[in-house]
């Protein structure tokens, strides 16, 4: 197992253990890439050094999502399935531009993508 499986299987290792349900894993997922995402453009200067391995990561959580929105078992409606798959996208295009051309402006589509889905989800919490 990569470091980095490792990384992941810890986390939910540890979710397991605070008793988080899947969609409580899934906010704290996307809050705390927003946070690392946040961290980065708030103190560029002694941390854009980490800019690609924190995109990296959101790019992992959102290949995780868009794949579970392609699944046959998925409980999502047709429409969102799409919409989601499509913001993946966009997240993909997004992150391809600001390893191009980094810039802390250019995280906060990325911050407010996270944050705005981890919102989405605690609205629904109840489900």
């Amino acid at each position: 197992m990569t470091p980095q499986a490792q990384g992941y299987a810890g986390n939910y290792d540890m979710a397991q253990k605070e008793g988080l349900n899947q969609k409580e894993l899934e906010i704290r997922a996307f809050i705390n890439m927003a946070s690392a995402l946040n961290k980065i453009k708030e103190n560029w200067e002694t941390e854009k050094q980490n800019l690609s391995d924190v995109l990296d990561k959101n790019r992992l959580l959102w290949t995780v999502i868009a794949s579970a929105m392609q699944e046959q078992d998925c409980p999502q409606p047709a429409d969102i399935r799409k919409n989601i798959l499509q913001l993946a996208t966009f997240v993909f295009k997004r992150t391809l531009d600001l390893l191009g051309k980094p810039s802390p402006e250019g995280l906060n589509v990325l911050i407010n993508i996270n944050m705005n889905i981890a919102r989405g989800l605690n609205g629904n919490a109840a489900d």
